[in-house]
């Protein structure tokens, strides 16, 4: 199977499962409180990072599918409308964010690129999801944990996940290559 389809695949279900558990919170000790989503929503940063081989039309492709997919899903299992749209944006803003940033800095190794897409999208992800979902619902000492929880996991999450490229360890850092040139 086509390796772009695969991780088109991988992150399309990575959203929808990260959605499906966003309003289903745990404690995270000195760091806030998290939603269980957290946890699979931080590696679909890096997995688009992986898409960007296929070309940005592909990216954007695949992050239009997954916003539609998480829009039907949610309404499907009746999720609230706040939560459906809180989604929906955060995706599409933040990961159109993340691809620019991206492909302004292709001509950096791997790990940069990540981490630089990564500083740009997984703030303003965690920013628009949680203030649309929750504002008016939680009160602001729970935003505020959300927040600041939410952001230190998905970016633990996506450094760990950027370090695996192509079946191995990224231990160190690799210049572009030819598949990673803009379109």
């Amino acid at each position: 199977m086509n390796k772009h389809l695969i991780n088109s695949t991988i992150y399309i279900l990575a959203t929808l499962g990260a959605n499906y558990t966003a309003a289903w919170f745990i404690p995270l000790p000195g760091f806030g409180q998290v939603a269980v989503g957290t946890f699979v929503f931080g590696l679909t940063f890096t997995q688009r990072d992986r898409l960007h081989a296929a070309g940005r039309g592909w990216v954007y492709g695949t992050i239009a599918l997954a916003a539609m997919a998480n829009v039907l899903m949610s309404a499907l299992l009746g999720v609230p409308l706040r939560i459906i749209l809180a989604s929906f944006l955060a995706i599409v803003l933040a990961e159109t964010a993340d691809t620019e940033v991206y492909q302004k800095l292709l001509r950096f190794p791997w790990l940069v690129r990540v981490a630089g897409s990564n500083a740009v999208s997984i703030p303003l992800d965690t920013l628009l999801f949680t203030l649309i979902a929750f504002a008016g619902v939680l009160p602001r000492g729970d935003i505020l944990a959300l927040l600041f929880g939410e952001t230190v996991l998905k970016y633990a999450i996506g450094a760990i996940a950027a370090l695996w490229k192509e079946g191995n360890w990224s231990w160190r850092v690799q210049p572009p290559t030819p598949q990673d040139q803009p379109d």
